[in-house]
């Protein structure tokens, strides 16, 4: 077993279960836009990503090319769309996942979360669970902490850095995407985990190569050592 001194969890279909509202709701907004596309669709080619950058990359792959103002407009409607579905939903962690944290919090290993919404969305989801800074996590990292989103490795390091973590071998990566597992490999991870409770199949994620693929993010405790 490899020790770790940092785990680095992405939040929705990770740790977080919304139920993938972020991207029905993606979904929706590009399609109130003028366009047809599925769910699946949404999840293959903006699963993991700053979701501005998930819209243009989505509108990309159906061989449109848009202007950045027409990509913006979507994008704000997908914010006010979000924060309609977000008054009435429940939200909660995976079976697991806030034992894990516990449990490794208990061993001195430090707990960062990162993901591709903004700040203001990552704390909405985060007051929703009860959720506290030093409680079930150490920092967080948003999209709006870095200039380059995943896969670029930036939200990772910026971690490190916060946590006084310098050994990039130290570090675990886990995520529901194959963006997510790209960045750790990026960031130069000891471990990067996929985890299929969220956006991508057992399938998709292995095709990345990560340490491991889990159905459960709370076998972790079984396959990593701990400082």
């Amino acid at each position: 077993m490899q020790k770790i001194t940092l785990a680095v969890f992405d939040m929705a279909g990770t740790v977080v279960n919304e139920d993938n509202i972020v991207y029905k709701t993606l979904q929706k907004a590009i399609n109130e836009s003028g366009y047809d596309i599925s769910l699946n669709y949404v999840l293959e080619h903006g699963a993991g990503k700053e979701k501005h950058q998930a819209i243009q990359d989505i509108l990309k792959a159906e061989g449109n090319k848009t202007d950045l103002e027409f990509s913006i407009s979507i994008f704000e409607n997908f914010k006010k769309l979000l924060n309609q579905a977000y008054e009435n939903l429940h939200v909660t962690s995976y079976s697991g996942v806030e034992e894990l944290l516990d449990y490794l919090k208990k061993n001195g290993v430090k707990r960062a979360l990162n993901t591709g919404y903004d700040t203001d969305t990552a704390n909405l989801l985060l007051g929703k669970m009860g959720w506290e800074l030093g409680s079930q996590y150490d920092v967080l990292v948003t999209s709006d902490d870095v200039t380059l989103g995943r896969p670029h490795p930036d939200m990772i390091l910026k971690a490190m850095e916060l946590l006084g973590v310098t050994d990039s071998e130290m570090v675990l990566k886990a995520g529901d995407s194959i963006i997510d597992i790209e960045e750790g490999k990026n960031a130069k991870c000891g471990i990067t985990v996929g985890v299929t409770t969220g956006a991508q199949t057992f399938e998709q994620l292995a095709s990345a190569r990560p340490t491991f693929v889990l159905d459960e993010l709370s076998r972790l405790k079984d396959l990593i050592a701990v400082v």
